[in-house]
Formats: C-alpha cells, sequence, structure tokens
C-alpha cells in the first residue's frame, strides 16, 4: 500500500471516529436535555395535583385555575393519588401497574422517575394533616421522540456528507503531503552507479523532508567516494603488478627459447610461466570487473550487430580453446537488420559473451556447445546451451558472486571471476542474463540485450 494511501485512510479514519463520536454526544446530551425537560414539567403536575387534589380549599381552586390557564395539557396525562396505611406491608395500595422498586424510592428518597418506552412517570411523597400521599402523574411525549427521530436522520445525513468531504479532503491533504517523497523518488531513480556525481536538489527548511534530502546526499557522497575508491585502487593495482609479472612472463619465455635452463629444471620454468600467465588473466579480469563496476562516462559507446559480435566471439574462443565444437543457429535472425544493433562498448560485450562460451566449453569437456540468436519484443536474445555437468540447484543462486565456484567444478581451472564480470557488463549495457541448469543435463545461459534507439 502507498504512503499517501495509508495517510488519507488514517486521516479518514481519525476524522470518522471523531464525527461518530461527535454525534453521539449530541444525541446523547439532546435526548439527555429532552428527557430532563419533560420530567421537569411532570413534576411540576405532581405538585398541582397534591395541592388540587389533597384536602381541597379556595387555594386549591386557584391552582386549578392557574393549571388550565397557563399549563398545557400532556399527551395522555393521567394523575393518581394514593394514601398511605401504615399499619399494612407494603404501606400503599398500587393505583398503576408499576414496579415496586418505583414505590419505594418514592418513600426513601420523598420523589422517584420512572420510564417505560414513551410513557413517563413522576411521583412524590405529601404530607397532609398527620396523613401521606403517594402522587404519580403520568404522560406520554410523543412529540420529544419525534424530536430526537428527525435529530437522528439529521445527524446521520450530515456524517454521511461530513465522510464524504473528510476523504476527499484526506486525498488532497496526502497528496501535498506525500509530493517531497515523491520529488526525492523520481531523483533518486534517475541515479545509478553510471552518474553517482548527481545529487538531489536541497529543501528549505529544517523539517524531516529536508533532513531525509542532506542524508541521501551524505550517502550519494559516500557511494561515490567508495566507488571512485574501489575502481582506482583495483586498475592502480593491476597496472602496478601487471609490470613486473609482464617482464617474469617475457625473460622466462626468453630462458625457455634460449636454452638457458638445465633439463632438469625446463619442467620448473614451464610451471612458473604457466602460473605467471594465469595470474595475468586473473589480474585482467579483475581489472574489467573495476571497470564495470563503476563507468559513468560510457567511453566507447557506439551501436554495435549483435551476430557480427557472435561470429567474433567463435573466433576468439577457438584461439584460446582449439578443441572447442561451437554450432551457430542464425536461423531465427528477423528479415529486419535494425533489430539486430545493441548499444554499448564492443570489447566489453565480447569479453562477457567470451567468458559463457568458454564456461559452456571448458565444463562439457568440449563437447558440441549450441550458440542460439533471436530477437523479440525490443530485445535481442543470445542463448548459450551446453551437455556439461551441470551446476547444483542448491548452488545456482551464487554463481555470480566474486570467486565462487561450484562443488563439482574442482577438476577444472577457473577463479570464479568470469561469471561475475560478465553480469556486471551486461547489467552495465542495461541488460539481464539468466541461467537454467541441472546437474548432468547441462546448462543453458540466457543474454538479454536492449535494442539500439
Amino acid at each position: 500500500m502507498k504512503l499517501q494511501t495509508k495517510i488519507t485512510l488514517l486521516f479518514f479514519v481519525i476524522s470518522a471516529i471523531g464525527l461518530v463520536l461527535l454525534n453521539a454526544s449530541i444525541f446523547y446530551f439532546v435526548s439527555e436535555f429532552n428527557f430532563e425537560d419533560f420530567f421537569k414539567r411532570l413534576e411540576a403536575r405532581v405538585n398541582l395535583a397534591a395541592e388540587i387534589n389533597i384536602n381541597p380549599n379556595k387555594q386549591s381552586a386557584a391552582y386549578q385555575q392557574v393549571r388550565t390557564r397557563y399549563l398545557e395539557k400532556l399527551e395522555n396525562e393521567r394523575e393518581y393519588i394514593i394514601k398511605l396505611d401504615t399499619t399494612k406491608q407494603p404501606p400503599y395500595t398500587k393505583a398503576i401497574n408499576l414496579p415496586d422498586e418505583f414505590y419505594r424510592n418514592i418513600l426513601e428518597n420523598k420523589k422517584a422517575r420512572y420510564t417505560q418506552q414513551n410513557h413517563f412517570y413522576a411521583g412524590a411523597v405529601f404530607n397532609k394533616r398527620q396523613a401521606k400521599y403517594i402522587v404519580i402523574v403520568a404522560a406520554t411525549d410523543p412529540y420529544g421522540f419525534k424530536e430526537l427521530d428527525l435529530l437522528k436522520k439529521v445527524l446521520l445525513i450530515i456524517f454521511i456528507i461530513s465522510i464524504i468531504l473528510t476523504y476527499v479532503a484526506g486525498t488532497i491533504f496526502s497528496y501535498y503531503t506525500v509530493q517531497p517523497v515523491r520529488r526525492i523518488i523520481r531523483s533518486v531513480k534517475n541515479i545509478s552507479a553510471n552518474n553517482l556525481h548527481m545529487r538531489l536538489d536541497e529543501v528549505r527548511g529544517k523539517d524531516e523532508i529536508a533532513e531525509l534530502v542532506l542524508t541521501f546526499n551524505n550517502m550519494l557522497t559516500r557511494l561515490e567516494t567508495a566507488f571512485e575508491t574501489q575502481n582506482n585502487f583495483v586498475s592502480n593495482a593491476s597496472h602496478e603488478l601487471r609490470t613486473p609479472l609482464t617482464i617474469i612472463t617475457s625473460e622466462t619465455e626468453l630462458l625457455l627459447k634460449e636454452d638457458k635452463v638445465p633439463n632438469d629444471a625446463k619442467q620448473s620454468v614451464k610451471i612458473i610461466l604457466a602460473e605467471a600467465e594465469k595470474l595475468g588473466h586473473i589480474l585482467a579480469s579483475l581489472l574489467g570487473l573495476a571497470q564495470t563496476g563503476f563507468d559513468g562516462k560510457k567511453q566507447n559507446w557506439h551501436k554495435i550487430r549483435v551476430d557480427e559480435l557472435v561470429m567474433g566471439v567463435v573466433d576468439s574462443v577457438k584461439r584460446i580453446d582449439r578443441e572447442s565444437v561451437i554450432d551457430i543457429d542464425f536461423s531465427n535472425l528477423p528479415d529486419n537488420e535494425t533489430l539486430l544493433y545493441t548499444e554499448g562498448n564492443s570489447n566489453l560485450l565480447q569479453l562477457a559473451v567470451s567468458n559463457i562460451v568458454l564456461n559452456a566449453c571448458k565444463y562439457s569437456d568440449n563437447r558440441p556447445v549450441k550458440i542460439q540468436l533471436t530477437a523479440d519484443n525490443g530485445r535481442i536474445i543470445i542463448k548459450v546451451t551446453d551437455t556439461g555437468i551441470g551446476i547444483p540447484e542448491e548452488e545456482q543462486p551464487h554463481i555470480f558472486e566474486p570467486f565462487f565456484r561450484a562443488s563439482n567444478t574442482s577438476k577444472f581451472q577457473g577463479h570464479g571471476i568470469g561469471l561475475p564480470l560478465t553480469l556486471n557488463i551486461i547489467r552495465l549495457h542495461k541488460g539481464t542474463i539468466g541461467i537454467r541448469s541441472e546437474e548432468q543435463i547441462g546448462t543453458e545461459i540466457q543474454v538479454l540485450l536492449p535494442l539500439a534507439k
């Protein structure tokens, strides 16, 4: 889930919960106010009913007149007068069927309230001339319930409208909140090993976005320094070692050529020469590995016709390994020659494909190796297939790691540098490489390169 969506949902959920609590609070307090107001009106009528109905006199007639003139008659309003008999338990006789708890509350607290659906009851105890009376007034409040029902509908409509507006506001809020992060993502996507000198545009302020940009720029500076240091070290070390190594090789060859070595020492000198040549190959591969790991200038970048590249690879492999058997399959080449061109450095690409073909020939004991070239979906595909020893399935994820060698290659010479170097070269050319292998069956490696623009 994207960050913008998360912020929108979080904003929406928090706002929705706030709206629910606000609407519930409004409904609760309005309903409580309505009920409290209605009970107070009932209690006023309880007092009037007591003055009018218990020991009527002239003053009672005045109360009756006030009630008739100034107090509206409530819906289904009824009055109940109960005289208490202290000699009995309970001391009252129910004039209306209400719970005993209601009557007990009246006796204990001098007054009480009770609600049953839309029916409201208020009662109180009065003392008149050494006698006690319970006065109860009952009524319904249909108008209050209608008001609450209308309030409920209004609050529901307001809630729905508010929820929609909240979602729209949350979307806008999250869009502008994440906008700086999107700009950073776009800028970072344009930075790769080929242009580590690029930096993100600095952001004014001292917020987290400015801190993030500064952190990224500092990290890029460290990465650029590390890449350049590594590249310079390997390049310089390779160049510095190559000179004495060349001298050793040439002097050894001279000794053998001029027959200046005793017969019993010739074998040792030949071993020295072979190991020196092997060390030379290792140094060349390390130098190539370093150069392909950081090549920001793309020197000698040009269009390359891949079928001609493959033919050059086959020639170079046969010069190195004269016993190799390589079959070339160009039967699926496209009719349009423009689909055979890619862009890059021809020497590096030839080195990459040569490494694959040399491995195929070596690990198949020079049994036939097939190279197939096709073009499909804007990609040029070079497929190299052998029938060699294959690679154990659990070791296949590690074959592109430097200096890694499969467990079944002990009888073959190698240094574990060729495939990592190949992978770096293919990635440098915006291509991909895939492998499929089965032990004692063989290996198939596919190189996919983009078409030249």
